[in-house]
């Protein structure tokens, strides 16, 4: 098996192409091609997770996130953050999330990492 890291734009380019005609052939895992498919989608997977990183949300904008996608107001925060004055100084950035709400929050399926990323910041 001839495999080579990729490097550049162009090798990042050519080892997609190769990816997605293995694909398509949709080989056996335990075949040749099959495993050739898993080291190469490993390859292009460590990649991407280089050069095109996301960086995680700050908790302010994970909790506006999940608000907008289930539709909640800020009367619904109430059992997360508390009263509508306090849950609007945490949207705001006036005042920081304590460990009580983290805790509250992550049954919203906000991860901890993402509340507790910036604990103490006060921006969003």
């Amino acid at each position: 098996m001839d495999v080579r890291p990729i490097r550049t734009e162009r090798d990042y380019r050519a080892m997609l192409a190769t990816v997605s005609r293995l694909i398509d052939m949709d080989p056996d895992p335990n075949s040749p091609e099959g495993e050739r498919l898993e080291v190469l989608g490993l390859l292009v997977e460590s990649y991407e997770g280089k050069r095109y990183a996301i960086a995680a949300p700050s908790p302010i904008q994970a909790i506006k996130f999940r608000m907008e996608q289930g539709g909640m107001t800020v009367a619904d925060m109430r059992p997360y953050i508390g009263p509508p004055n306090r849950v609007y100084e945490v949207l705001n950035g006036t005042r920081p999330l304590s460990l009580a709400m983290i805790r509250r929050l992550r049954t919203l399926g906000i991860s901890a990492e993402v509340l507790i990323g910036n604990l103490g910041a006060t921006h969003g």
